[in-house]
């Protein structure tokens, strides 16, 4: 089985000019068009109008802080600004999905490797559902820096990924914030290796040991949204795809940072070079362990594999007028050009890219062939196949079951109430020769907790085995130190930040963002909203991606605070915004139009 998704690219460049030509194209005509036109016409007397989206404080205290920060030096420099608080999924819907917002602060999962700026920044996403560049940059230059740091590997791929984050740093269509420490706590009691685990991953399900006659692994959510919808495709029900993970299987896992091999137990990469080619050809040929079933007793086989891709391409399977592209895991499959299902358990992926981001894309969930395709059989039979992209029912509904093949298998759940799964027998970690982490419990349960403090005094009375969230860290102080409570610490790859709606004025102004941007305080946001248990940042990846001239160093070196110690000084941040073109009225409230 053979199958070509897209034709061919015929240049970087083409390619960038057609997909921001595309994309700007359709926010000229889009519903936005009125809320500008509305700031341009009234520019002359009225005052600046603008509303920053959040999460409430009961859902994450430290996105709040932040905006409530924003928010106050905002009106010292004359503009009207509200907080409009909602719901984590409301959240996700008004800017992955309807791009209906003008500021959002949020929390974004982030990736173990930087390709997942590519998925942020591409032109070709900027009209997309889902974390596919939701803030609408269309921008030609940012293209083909993603797309060259796609294409190489080493050294070489080092510099052009500072290279995006230096053009990321001066143009600003988000502002990193910080990266958060993240905090958990467990019980000691009932099973062992919590030091060792790594609980953002499948791998912390995975492979502890529980004392005898444990057969159940309790933990707490504090977000109940993994009750309401298992879809793996849906991008408003989770940020994080732990659960998913321990229901669905991929190719390959990360692993304390490395991909190594998961459903496949061998991927050989190959390159190639020809005489009539710009640039090697790199495959991937895949070896999947044998034998392995769906948990509705379905086989898997390398057509469920090539049948996957296919399927976060397209969703509509071609039944659409255009391509109804899935708003999770597009970027990973994206530099997958071809699949060849070689034989029942052996295929071969041909990639447009470097062999780092071809491993990125074997870490994409595997569907069931059978189900999702009668899915799409059964609308498209009804008549009335409308495959909005991020909106159908192939990547919004909550399937029940939801059918995978990974450890653990669901059994049944209560909304905002608690998750069952229990293990899948039949999973080939559990089989004597292959030496991977599989479940060893028969259950695991996730209930959800109101708050951090009543999850961390669940634990600490032996109600429950751990914390599964994130911890608030200003209920830290709530862990006693006792000998069977540990808490788990660990530096995060996510990242707080401050997103802008580029396709609408005031945010299309460069200028205007990085003005915004100096009115973050970001070290005393650290200190207040976070107890100092966050690092300040200026860009949105860690440790040896970042160039030595954006290294934080006591204030952002691109955009610095205006102000000192926490406080802004208000005379030097209205010179910022007349500098981006914009001007006061007499009373000071800055005016709309510039």
């Amino acid at each position: 089985m053979n199958w070509d998704p897209i034709p061919p690219d015929t240049g970087v460049s083409r390619r960038s000019f057609l997909a921001a030509g595309a994309a700007g194209a359709a926010l000229t005509t889009s519903g936005c068009i009125d809320r500008v036109r509305s700031v341009v016409d009234s520019a002359a007397t009225e005052q600046l109008s603008l509303s920053i989206t959040t999460l409430p404080a009961e859902a994450d205290r430290q996105s709040v802080g932040i905006a409530r920060r924003l928010e106050t030096n905002l009106k010292r420099v004359g503009v009207d600004v509200s907080i409009e608080m909602r719901s984590p999924s409301q959240l996700l819907k008004s800017v992955l999905i309807d791009h209906d917002f003008d500021l959002y602060v949020g929390h974004h999962p982030a990736g173990y490797d930087p390709d997942f700026l590519y998925e942020m920044l591409h032109s070709s996403f900027a009209t997309e559902a889902g974390w596919q560049n939701p803030f609408g940059l269309t921008n030609m230059a940012f293209d083909t820096l993603l797309e060259d740091q796609r294409r190489v590997d080493g050294e070489q791929r080092k510099r052009l990924v500072q290279s995006v984050l230096t053009a990321l740093a001066e143009s600003k269509p988000f502002e990193p914030i910080c990266h958060p420490d993240e905090y958990r706590v467990a019980n000691t009691d009932r099973f062992d290796g919590w030091d060792e685990t790594d609980l953002t991953s499948r791998h912390g399900y995975l492979g502890l040991e529980p004392a005898d006659g444990v057969e159940q692994l309790q933990a707490l959510k504090t977000d109940s949204r993994a009750t309401s919808n298992l879809n793996p495709l849906a991008a408003t029900m989770r940020e994080r795809d732990t659960t998913i993970r321990l229901l669905y299987d991929s190719l390959a896992t990360v692993h304390e940072g490395e991909v190594q091999p998961w459903l496949a137990t061998d991927v050989t990469w190959t390159e190639e070079t020809t005489s009539d080619e710009q640039e090697p050809t790199l495959t991937a040929t895949v070896t999947l362990h044998e034998d392995c079933q769906f948990h509705d007793g379905e086989r898997l086989t390398a057509e469920d594999v090539a049948f996957t891709y296919r399927f976060i391409k397209d969703t509509s399977l071609g039944r659409a007028p255009t391509p109804s592209p899935a708003p999770r895991y597009q970027s990973h499959v994206d530099v997958v050009d071809q699949v060849t299902v070689d034989s029942e358990y052996e295929l071969t992926l041909s990639i447009s890219g470097s062999r780092a981001v071809g491993k990125r894309a074997l870490t994409v969930p595997i569907l069931p062939k059978h189900f999702w395709r009668d899915l799409v059989d059964q609308r498209a039979a009804n008549g009335e196949f409308m495959a909005s992209q991020g909106r159908w029912i192939a990547v919004t509904g909550d399937h029940i079951p939801p059918i995978g093949s990974g450890p653990f298998q669901f059994e049944d759940r209560v909304k905002d109430d608690y998750l069952h799964f229990t293990r899948f027998d039949d999973h080939f970690t559990l089989r004597d020769d292959v030496e991977l982490p599989g479940p060893s419990v028969e259950e695991l349960r996730f209930d959800v907790a109101p708050n951090s403090e009543t999850a961390i005094r669940q634990v600490v009375d032996g109600n429950a085995d751990l914390t599964a969230s994130e911890l608030d860290t200003n209920t830290l102080d709530a862990i006693p130190n006792v000998q069977n409570i540990e808490q788990l610490d660990e530096r995060s790859q996510t990242f707080y930040h401050l997103g802008f709606n580029v396709r609408n004025a005031p945010f299309s102004n460069t200028h205007f963002r990085r003005a915004v941007s100096q009115l973050l305080p970001k070290q005393a946001i650290v200190d207040d909203a976070f107890y100092g248990h966050a690092t300040p940042t200026a860009t949105p990846v860690t440790e040896e991606w970042v160039p030595e001239r954006l290294t934080w160093d006591g204030e952002d070196p691109v955009t610095p605070f205006l102000g000192s110690n926490g406080e802004l000084n208000v005379d030097a941040a209205k010179a910022a915004f007349e500098t981006a073109g914009f001007r006061y009225d007499d009373n000071g409230r800055l005016l709309g139009g510039y």
